[in-house]
């Protein structure tokens, strides 16, 4: 029987309609009435950590969170944390890096209806969730209408359906059918399983992401500079691209750079990878001194600039640790 510590931060699971719509209000003790089965299962123990919507779950709250995880992982076999999903993703994607060398299961779950709705998914998520610890999938995954994602690979891409997640760039780690969990990646034994994990959880709050549309103002990034921003995410045109003719956005750009704000540069595309070799309008951005994300999600991208920029002021080890493939977020590097 596994062991399973049961974390809990809010979330539309455990909303009820108030004057206002929904908010976070279902105390674990009823949460749990709703999850028959599980102690029958699994040897659970619960903690009530936050009560938030996750649109006010930030960088305080992945810290709290990620410590909580590291403190218990010695005494389960895995963890299982309810969250919102508007920013599970973020949460997921942050909780990869802050928690260096994890094997055990870490897994996120959530639902698009409260668990007191009749045709709530909240369930069948959860007891998706408690599987993907039994079966050990390793990592911090997401667990959402029975697939397994891996937690730096998660978009939220829907706002009303079941299927709000998908796995982007990556295979799920695993898949729900009929006659159980199929993993799809191999389960460390038990040995690599207790190697103790680093928790690195120094992260910069001083990020901002960038949409280009067509004409952007190139001076939206002196004041971004302005702002003592250290790291940029830039979402731009396919591949890579960014306008340089009539609205000249080179020149901000190396002036950031060269004044060591790190500037990492993806693709507003949900796929494939973004290569600034092949237009010129992509070796133009490496001229000016951007990273490149490849086929990093944005939700990937921004949580590795903050825990990069917490783990390092040098832009030079910026760069090498977005070289550097953590947890699978990553699937084209030039590093060795």
């Amino acid at each position: 029987m596994k062991s399973v510590l049961l974390i809990t931060t809010g979330g539309t699971i455990a909303s009820r309609a108030g004057g206002s719509g929904l908010a976070p209000s279902i105390p674990l003790s009823e949460l749990l009435r709703y999850l028959d089965g599980l102690t029958a299962r699994y040897r659970i123990t619960t903690r009530e950590l936050l009560n938030l919507d996750s649109s006010n779950i930030q960088a305080d709250e992945w810290i709290l969170i990620a410590r909580a995880v590291y403190d218990a992982l010695n005494d389960y076999d895995g963890v299982v944390i309810t969250h919102g999903t508007d920013t599970m993703a973020y949460t997921a994607a942050m909780l990869s890096f802050m928690l260096q060398g994890l094997r055990k299961p870490v897994v996120l779950t959530g639902s698009q209806m409260p668990i007191e709705d009749p045709l709530t998914d909240a369930r069948n998520n959860i007891f998706t969730a408690f599987a993907a610890v039994e079966c050990g999938i390793p990592g911090v995954s997401i667990a959402f209408d029975r697939k397994i994602i891996a937690g730096c690979r998660a978009v939220k891409v829907r706002t009303m359906g079941f299927d709000a997640f998908q796995s982007v760039n990556a295979d799920y780690l695993g898949e729900v059918f009929a006659d159980g969990m199929h993993p799809s990646v191999p389960v460390p034994d038990p040995a690599e399983c207790c190697r103790p994990v680093i928790l690195k959880d120094s992260i910069c709050r001083e990020v901002f992401l960038l949409k280009l549309i067509p004409g952007t103002d190139p001076s939206v990034l002196l004041m971004l500079r302005n702002m003592n921003y250290r790291g940029i995410v830039i979402e731009a045109f396919g591949a890579g691209g960014m306008q340089f003719v009539r609205t000249n956005m080179l020149d901000q750009l190396k002036d950031l750079t060269e004044a060591g704000v790190s500037v990492v540069v993806c693709s507003q595309c949900l796929y494939d990878t973004s290569d600034l070799t092949i237009y010129e309008v992509g070796t133009r951005l490496l001229d000016c001194g951007v990273i490149s994300a490849w086929d990093m999600t944005t939700e990937a991208v921004v949580t590795k600039l903050m825990w990069a920029l917490g783990q390092s002021e040098d832009p030079e080890e910026i760069r090498r640790i977005f070289r550097t493939n953590y947890c699978g977020e990553i699937s084209h590097t030039d590093s060795v």
